[in-house]
């Protein structure tokens, strides 16, 4: 079982991510984007016959839909993304490769910037508001996980 986060400190998986993003040219980043996006999961079965809607990201003008979990006190998410949203599938494929499988404080801290500073560099600031909405949004299921644990002992 891994240890939650400490509060303050990038976790390890999303710290790599920087790192590796941070030495990228733009052409290098639009690579490492595209690798990522062909590594998104599909959704799986158990997901599909509920109403997308409840999860859908409507800050996001493509139709993504994340759906949280929480077994064993530690998070997942699966999303349903079109193939035709690489930017969106890369970033979410990241991101759930990191903490998937990880406390909840592990997604809470995730840097605020963390959109800027892997795709800053090649010119996404027009799609930043949604990418930043995705990422709210599994910090969102993470906070709900956490205020349940604590409900359910009682803390």
């Amino acid at each position: 079982m891994t240890n939650p986060t400490p509060a303050g400190q990038i976790p390890p998986g999303i710290e790599k991510i920087l790192r590796r993003f941070a030495t990228l040219s733009p052409d290098l980043t639009r690579q490492a984007l595209v690798q990522y996006a062909n590594r998104l999961p599909a959704l799986p079965e158990r997901f599909r016959g509920l109403d997308a809607s409840q999860y859908r990201v409507h800050e996001c003008q493509t139709p993504v839909a994340i759906f949280p979990e929480v077994e064993d006190g530690r998070m997942h998410y699966y999303a349903e993304v079109p193939q035709g949203a690489p930017t969106i599938r890369a970033l979410l494929a990241m991101i759930f490769d990191a903490v998937n499988g990880q406390a909840p404080e592990t997604v809470l801290a995730i840097p605020p910037d963390f959109v800027r500073q892997v795709m800053g560099k090649i010119g996404l600031e027009t799609r930043e508001i949604g990418l930043n909405a995705m990422v709210e949004r599994l910090k969102r299921a993470a906070r709900r996980a956490l205020d349940e644990g604590a409900a359910e002992t009682g803390g």
